[in-house]
């Protein structure tokens, strides 16, 4: 097969390269050509511009936000008008739900093939295929294709024959994950706070009554303010909130805890600190509280 990647940043070139390593043929895009050269290596193909896709059989995009969504696929001459008729365009991104059923309609009016598949899961995860994918569109399609997205991920959820329902999925866990953090942060900074090792604290959560990866991985990354450099950088976590909003105000759903995430997120765009991981949450409450937040 074919294959399309657009979107080499943290998650994407690691992800590319598990493509790049299997049989097919794939051609690569990145707005900064310098990412595409560590995989020109391995006998991927680099092109200079998203609408270079016109002989690919399978497309995945894995990009920022809508914009960047919207420049490389929408825009004229983009991915979009390139793609040929009965090709695929998976979408890996966090988007709106608005603009993943955008996606499909546009795609769909074209003779195109549209899924969504957002990704769970951090650099190191996409670098070692273990990511989770959750997919949304035309199920036999998600079939036929699921081979090729077993080598990215551990295992695919089918959530429904509608794209945008997998991007609500994805904003629904982002939110869930941003929630875990700042309350791993409260009990923290509380328990060290009044006298209470936060290290041995951790251990005694992870190996007892919270076990889950996100509650290990998350909490060493608090308990050790390990927030630069970041996995996942804290705008992106601030965008999806605004996201997760967009689509709690759509669908009727009141989110109160959301609000105060995206508190959070604003004191930490407040202070310029977009460098930060978004575990910088957790990091947060311990700063509210006056402790120590310097690394120590």
């Amino acid at each position: 097969m074919k294959i399309g990647f657009l979107g080499l940043g943290r998650m994407g070139s690691g992800m590319a390269r598990r493509l790049a390593n299997a049989e097919d043929s794939l051609t690569v895009y990145n707005r900064n050509s310098e990412a595409a050269k560590a995989l020109l290596s391995s006998g991927v193909t680099a092109v200079a511009r998203p609408g270079a896709m016109g002989d690919r059989d399978l497309v995945f995009t894995m990009l920022a936000d809508d914009q960047a969504v919207r420049e490389v696929v929408l825009a004229p001459g983009a991915l979009l008008d390139s793609l040929p008729q009965g090709a695929t365009h998976v979408s890996c991104s966090t988007i709106s739900v608005a603009l993943a059923k955008e996606l499909a309609e546009r795609h769909g009016a074209n003779g195109q093939n549209f899924l969504s598949l957002p990704v769970f899961g951090r650099p190191d995860a996409a670098a070692a295929g273990k990511l989770f994918l959750v997919a949304a569109g035309q199920e036999d399609l998600v079939e036929q294709l699921r081979p090729i997205f077993l080598r990215l991920g551990q295992d695919v959820w089918w959530v429904g024959e509608q794209p945008e329902l997998a991007n609500l999925v994805k904003l629904s866990g982002n939110f869930l994950i941003a929630a875990t953090i700042e309350s791993l942060g409260e009990a923290m900074a509380l328990v060290e706070k009044g006298g209470v090792d936060r290290h041995a604290y951790l251990d005694f959560l992870t190996r007892s009554l919270f076990t889950a990866p996100i509650h290990r991985n998350y909490g060493k990354l608090i308990a050790d303010r390990a927030i630069r450099p970041a996995g996942f950088a804290a705008p992106l976590g601030q965008k999806d909130l605004r996201l997760v909003g967009e689509a709690a105000e759509k669908l009727a759903v009141p989110m109160p805890f959301s609000s105060i995430l995206r508190d959070r997120f604003l004191g930490l765009a407040a202070r310029g600190e977009a460098d930060v991981d978004w575990a910088a949450l957790g990091v947060e409450a311990a700063r509210s509280a006056g402790l120590t937040t310097d690394g120590d």
